[in-house]
């Protein structure tokens, strides 16, 4: 199994038809309140959109990308991958 990252800024990265059975990640960013956030859209989409389940990563800080260890795990444990704030 692979899976591809894409970049949402863009028009072109293609979206899953539909969530019901997917893996999804999420990725906070630490700051104040993000983890509360992306648990409750974890929640959401598990319960409103039926994905299979969620997990989420922790970024180092808020100013850099996701490390290595995040973009490896997600590769191989998730098919669907949400980045969110908090502030």
């Amino acid at each position: 199994m692979s899976i591809e990252i894409l970049d949402p800024t863009t028009p072109a990265a293609p979206r899953p038809g539909a969530l019901a059975g997917k893996r999804v990640a999420l990725i906070e960013n630490t700051k104040f309140n993000s983890d509360k956030l992306l648990e409750r859209i974890g929640n959401i989409l598990k319960t409103e959109y039926g994905v299979a389940e969620w997990k989420m990563y922790r970024k180092h800080n808020a100013s850099v990308p996701a490390h290595d260890e995040i973009i490896a795990a997600i590769k191989t444990s998730a098919d669907v991958m949400v980045a969110g704030i908090g502030d």
